[in-house]
């Protein structure tokens, strides 16, 4: 199996949804085929688990519904879970439900840094403590034209900030995905340069929309989806959405996130929805939302610009893309 880098994808190889579910009823078809081998990982039963729907895990208790949620249609469990990008587990679509069955999430430790006063390793519980969670349907904004309907669940990142107690020098947040290619089967290869590293403003960061998950569809976050924590930021692009965080940084100068180091005529820092801003490969002006067949447009911010659009007064978005 030949891995690309990110930078050599065209847009026509995108994976879309009938592509994708075809594949799948091609593995139903094909079992008992050879396995495929990729970065020194056998592929061929894990292919043949990836056609049966995703897993159900433990569920959640005493989360409340958030007036933060959109009422549009959500995406089902299956679609969720087996159609996202985490390319720790490789780049296909379907890629991480087939690889992130055995990722060990627990314990699992957090650790702060940077302009602060609260340095040091944080177990997910202490992250947790005192937090009342919330399920919140959220917009999610692909930059490769695909979106979702997500009933996320999860805390306010400002909660978890406040925790930590920033100095005033700290004027971005910058978070770092575990490094970990004996679990990660995706970082064997060399799609990007590890370990992920994303960031937000702090303003950004301390906005009530911009959340920590810990769970989806009333259960622990699943493996595959960024287990056990991740960012939902829903104006943002789905890469600016860090997964699996094991770091909090607080800086004083702008971070370099990993897609911007890796292609920055292509992904800036800011990564905002702005269906007038094109990728140098295709247009951002419409998507497919996964489950439909037409496409619509893309709605400026991902639609939530009466909440955010403030954030940006005076700034140049075609440039600040």
């Amino acid at each position: 199996m030949l891995i690309k880098r990110a930078s050599d994808i065209r847009s026509s190889e995108i994976t879309d949804q009938k592509l994708y579910l075809n594949r799948r009823e091609f593995i139903r078809a094909a079992s008992g085929t050879a396995a495929a081998v990729a970065a020194g990982v056998t592929f061929g039963e894990a292919w043949l688990d990836a056609a049966t729907p995703a897993p159900h895990g433990r569920k959640l208790e005493g989360f409340k519904k958030s007036a933060f949620s959109t009422d549009e249609k959500q995406n089902k469990w299956e679609e969720i879970t087996t159609y996202n990008n985490y390319y720790e587990f490789g780049v296909d679509k379907d890629s991480p439900s087939m690889l992130a069955r055995n990722f060990k999430t627990e314990p699992w430790t957090v650790t702060v840094d940077g302009e602060c006063a609260k340095k040091g390793p944080m177990n997910l519980e202490d992250v947790l403590k005192g937090e009342t969670l919330e399920e919140r349907v959220y917009r999610h904004r692909c930059v490769e034209r695909w979106s979702m309907v997500i009933p996320w669940i999860g805390f306010p990142l400002a909660n978890f900030i406040k925790k930590c107690e920033p100095t005033s020098k700290a004027k971005y947040i910058e978070f770092q995905t575990l490094n970990d290619p004996k679990q990660m089967p995706g970082m064997r290869s060399q799609v990007l340069r590890w370990p992920y590293v994303e960031g937000l403003r702090m303003d950004e960061a301390l906005h009530p929309l911009t959340i920590l998950v810990v769970g989806l569809y009333g259960e622990v976050l699943p493996n595959q989806d960024g287990a056990p924590l991740r960012l939902a930021v829903p104006w943002k692009y789905g890469f600016k959405h860090i997964k699996s965080i094991v770091k909090v940084k607080f800086v004083e100068k702008q971070p370099l996130n990993t897609w911007q180091d890796q292609a920055s005529n292509e992904y800036g820092f800011y990564a905002n929805v702005n269906p007038t801003v094109d990728h140098p490969r295709w247009s951002q002006a419409t998507e497919r939302r996964i489950g439909e067949f037409l496409m619509r447009k893309t709605l400026m911010f991902n639609g939530y610009g009466d909440q955010v659009a403030s954030l940006y007064t005076g700034m140049d978005l075609r440039r600040n893309y």
